[in-house]
Order: C-alpha cells, then structure tokens, then sequence
C-alpha cells in the first residue's frame, strides 16, 4: 500500500477584510462578498514566503509522520511565487528539515495545481520503490495586481504532505488527470502580477477540467458522489467549487469540511491540498475521500483515499488547519498590507 503518512499546514496570522480592500479601489464590497463568497484572506508577513511556509508545513508534516527525515528521498515544492527565480525552493526545504544532503528535490509549477503535481510524483515515486518517503507540498503567496478581482482573493498559505508505505493514516485508492492547452490565466516575465481571461477563467478553464477529471475517475473506479465521505475542489473563491460539487451531484456535508476560502482566500497551489489537510482534520477510519485540484493552462487531478486507523493516533501531534485559520487572527488595514507586500500600486 502507498499513502500519506503524515501532513502538516501553515497559515500566516494576519488577515485583511474584502470591505478594506475594497474601500481603496472605491469597489462595493457586498457585490464581491456575495459573487465571490469571499470575506478575508489570509497575508504573509514581511518575513514570510514561499519557503518559510513550506517549512514550517513540512515540520509539522513529520510531528505526525514521526519519521527521520533524513529517510525522505525526495522533496517537491509546488509554487508560483517561487521566492527566487534562479535557486530552488526544495533545497532551503530539504536542508531546514534535516532531508539532506541525499534528497532529490526539484520546484514545480502548473499554476494553481502544482502543489497536487508534487503530491501525484511523490506517491508514485514511493509506490516504485525508488525511495522510501516523499514529501510534497503546495505553497504560495499569490500574487493579484491592485484593484484586481484577483486582489480580493489572492492569498498565503502551505500544505505539506508526507509519502510512505508504512503506519499509513490515508491510502491511496487511484489517481486521474485531465489536461488541456486552455490559457485561462498567465503571466509574463518580468511581469510583477498575473493576468487573466476574466469569465473565461470560468466554463472552459475551472468548471471544464474540474468536471472531466471527477468523471474520468469516477469511471475509471466505477464509483459515484454519494460513495465518498468528503470532496475538496480546488478553491479560486468560494463559489466555484460550492457551484462544481452541486453540479456534480455531491452535497454540502461532503465539500462544507473542506470549503477555505471564504475566510482563507484562494492559497493558489496550496490551495486544494490546504483543503485536503482540513477535511483529514476530523476524518473518521475508513473515509474514503476525493480531492480534484485545478490549475489554469490547464489541468486537474484526481485523487482517491482511505482514511486508516492511524489517523486517530496522529491527527493531534501538529496544530490542525481550522485552528490556524481561526485563532489569533491579527486584521490590518491596507496600507500596511501594501508596505507587507510591497504592492505595485499600477497594475502592470
């Protein structure tokens, strides 16, 4: 069997309101609270990245894999605020965790799934037998040009997980992909900000590969919706993923565990693992549980797992996602949101 032995998150403490980003701009908060189903998200601090975050979610990883982490063979960062654009993010990963100096390790990018493309390598490099654990993550601090509807969601956080073949909290059950060349959301180099199709970004890009990588895999397995005890989409805002499961024929007790982004915003490639780590937080033994991530270019994957006894027993060695997301929220306004992120404030 090959599964994940261990997770851990991070969120950074500071928040900013839809309401404060909005006054700024002159923009009507109540319209992008209620089409967006967004209310705050998550801020790095001046200190915090890409890097910083993928660390502290990869110690927290091995608090419940309890493994030496000099047996991780392999270390995969997913990212598209990589915090350097020549050295990598899996090397400062792999050596603050004690994984080097013999690690492959290497930095991924597929938009907002690269965090699920590191997940879908490490479980497969595991079940080949090339190296007996590997640790996956998906981290980001988006970026959103100001005055952007991108800017009232782009938010900050990591999801860590740790691949193996023994003391398994969740097995892996199948795995699916479904890709296409759609350019739904790019950015250039040089460009400080990403750029988009607007409602294109919507039925052809998300709703698209979303859908056709849950039908894929559920023929592939020859299951359907009520078969799963949780679904976690990958989450733009709060209302794509809520529309795709009511779609889809899945109910609000199997995507609600799993739904971040409301309070959270859209963590980019952490994002659906972010809700995986959420809905792992109160699973029971034997739940099975679906995970589709999306990334715009485009593409999804598709994951199926069983929860194992095990997750009873390791669930409470690191501190769980809702309680970072929840307590000891520190809110700002935005103008020390723009001096934190060093905002450009002219939209490139």
């Amino acid at each position: 069997m090959t599964g994940i032995v261990g997770y851990g998150t991070k969120i950074p403490r500071y928040r900013i309101k839809v309401e404060e980003i909005a006054k700024v701009w002159g923009a009507d908060a109540p319209t992008y609270k209620r089409g967006l189903n967004l209310n705050e998200k998550s801020v790095p601090a001046p200190d915090e990245d890409c890097a910083t975050l993928s660390v502290n979610a990869a110690l927290n990883a091995l608090k419940r894999a309890e493994i030496d982490p000099a047996d991780i063979g392999a270390v995969y960062v997913g990212s598209e605020s990589h915090p350097y654009a020549v050295k990598p993010t899996g090397t400062i990963v792999s050596e603050a965790i004690g994984a080097c100096p013999y690690v492959h390790t290497a930095d991924l990018e597929f938009a907002c799934k690269a965090g699920t493309e590191g997940m879908f390598i490490a479980l497969n490099l595991v079940e080949s037998g090339a190296v007996p654990y590997a640790l996956a993550i998906g981290a980001d601090t988006s970026q959103g040009a100001p005055g952007d509807a991108l800017e009232y969601s782009a938010a900050a956080g990591a999801a860590a997980f740790i691949m193996g073949k023994d003391n398994l909290i969740a097995e892996l059950k199948d795995t699916h992909c479904f890709m296409t060349d759609t350019p739904d959301f790019w950015r250039r180099e040089y460009k400080h900000y990403p750029e988009h199709g607007g409602r294109f970004t919507g039925a052809p890009a998300y709703f698209k590969h979303v859908t056709g990588a849950v039908d894929a895999i559920l023929g592939k397995t020859n299951m359907k919706p009520d078969d799963f005890k949780y679904v976690i989409f990958h989450q733009p805002n709060g209302k794509f993923p809520v529309l795709v499961a009511k779609k889809l024929g899945f109910t609000e007790q199997q995507y609600l565990p799993g739904l971040l982004s409301p309070t959270l915003g859209n963590t980019y490639s952490g994002s659906s693992p972010m809700g995986f780590a959420a809905t792992l937080d109160i699973a029971k033994p034997g739940d099975l549980i679906l995970l589709i991530s999306y990334g715009s270019g485009a593409g999804s994957d598709a994951f199926i797992f069983e929860t194992t006894e095990k997750i009873d027993e390791v669930r409470n060695r690191a501190p769980k996602l809702r309680t970072q997301l929840d307590e000891h929220k520190i809110y700002i306004e935005y103008g020390t949101y723009a001096k934190f992120r060093k905002k450009i404030l002219l939209p490139n």
